[in-house]
């Protein structure tokens, strides 16, 4: 009996186990209620029938525009004109008449050197030909004499030719005392230093009371022409056609933008860094006559006016150079273009707040633009951001891209302009 009684126990307790496992099954949610709307179902939330948001985007509507076709290089920008203003006479440097980071005039005083012993010379000369003419003039009183006694038959013919020959003497010393005394007075002139173009001169490299002499190697003062000042930058020598096309149109238009990544950090507003108020404007003025065997480079030479001194001698800039423009060209944001086993297309916005997948013809790609040569109509809306949780058919909410520039996204690849024009051919 006692082991009936057990057996039974036993039973009742693993049929209890299995009523409990049978009622827990049944009360269990279905797994699509767990897991949720499958994805691309109908009850998908950002699907073309949900019920629920989109996925969240930004778009930006094609425009119309005339596109400029940049070319990029890292300038550095050098004084126009650099004079190293040196003694050109010997003497105690009596005066220095500027003040260091000044602004000049071609003409203004620079510095005096002691001018007495050059004044002294001058005078010797003056006076040296003084006596000369003295004797210049009784000479030719003596030969008109002769001239005339001559006629008589009063002086010998040969008498006359000698006071000729010492007329001719005096007059070639009287001419040669001159030439002492332009010289005298040139050297004396040298005493006085002017500068010899407009600029801003430097710290001074000597200081008053020194002796100078005219074969000193380090100068008194450099004086840098600022207004206006040249930046010199290098491109690769398969843009030299295309460049000088641009010269053969006309002028080309030069930008100098935000001092270049890696230099050392500047204050805004100081010359070094000339984007903290936008882009300088300045014109290509030339080429060098010889591309870099070494580099493959050709060295171009731009002109700024820098009325505002913004540009300064030894700055690294970022360069533009504008060569062409794409008149009336179809753009989007080069962020909006993305790459697929069929090539380049764009999300659309439609109507309906879903989107499409739009195959791309493309023309000139610039770092924020591309050109569209089919495949988009101006006015319609591409998408710019959230472009990787969409397929097409899918509900979105979007939201105007009014960032001023479309910067490409990390990792996006960019393409030069020359580039991207012999792809689309």
């Amino acid at each position: 009996m006692r082991r009936f009684a057990i057996l039974l126990l036993t039973l009742g307790l693993i049929g209890g186990a299995g009523a409990g496992a049978w009622y827990y099954w049944q009360q269990r949610p279905a797994p699509e209620a767990q897991a949720g709307p499958r994805p691309g179902g109908p009850g998908r939330a950002g699907g073309p029938r949900g019920g629920g948001p989109g996925v969240p985007v930004m778009v930006a509507a094609a425009q119309r525009q005339d596109v400029p076709i940049m070319l990029d290089a890292i300038g550095t920008v050098q004084a126009y004109n650099t004079i190293t203003v040196r003694a050109q006479v010997d003497g105690q440097l009596v005066e220095i008449a500027f003040q260091e980071g000044q602004m000049v005039k071609q003409g203004d005083l620079l510095a005096r050197i002691d001018p007495r012993s050059y004044q002294a010379a001058l005078d010797q000369a003056l006076a040296k030909k003084a006596q000369d003419e003295a004797l210049l003039a009784n000479a030719r009183l003596d030969l008109q004499r002769y001239t005339t006694l001559a006629r008589n038959e009063g002086v010998s013919r040969q008498q006359q030719d000698t006071q000729r020959s010492t007329v001719a003497q005096y007059e070639a010393q009287v001419a040669a005392d001159q030439a002492a005394i332009d010289s005298a007075r040139t050297q004396l002139s040298f005493t006085t230093i002017r500068s010899p173009i407009n600029g801003r001169v430097g710290l001074r490299l000597v200081d008053q009371g020194n002796l100078v002499r005219s074969g000193d190697a380090t100068g008194i003062v450099t004086v840098s022409q600022l207004q206006p000042i040249a930046v010199t930058f290098t491109l690769p020598q398969q843009e030299l056609g295309r460049v000088l096309e641009a010269l053969e149109r006309g002028a080309v238009p030069v930008q100098a933008l935000r001092s270049a990544s890696g230099g050392t950090p500047q204050t805004q507003g100081s010359p070094a860094s000339p984007g903290a108020r936008g882009p300088i404007m300045g014109e290509l003025r030339t080429l060098d006559s010889a591309v870099d065997a070494s580099t493959g480079t050709i060295k171009l030479k731009a002109v700024f006016a820098n009325e505002d001194t913004r540009l300064w001698p030894g700055a690294f800039v970022n360069v533009r150079l504008r060569i062409d423009t794409v008149p009336d060209a179809v753009t989007v944001p080069l962020v909006a273009v993305q790459r697929g086993p069929d090539g380049a297309f764009a999300y659309v916005l439609k109507g309906d707040q879903t989107v499409e997948q739009r195959s791309l013809q493309l023309g000139v790609l610039t770092p924020t633009e591309a050109v569209v040569r089919r495949g988009v109509e101006v006015g319609e809306k591409v998408v710019t951001s959230g472009a990787l949780r969409l397929s097409p058919g899918v509900n979105v909410v979007a939201t105007d891209d009014a960032t001023p520039e479309n910067t490409p996204a990390p990792g996006q690849r960019r393409l030069r302009s020359r580039q991207a024009a012999d792809a689309s051919r």
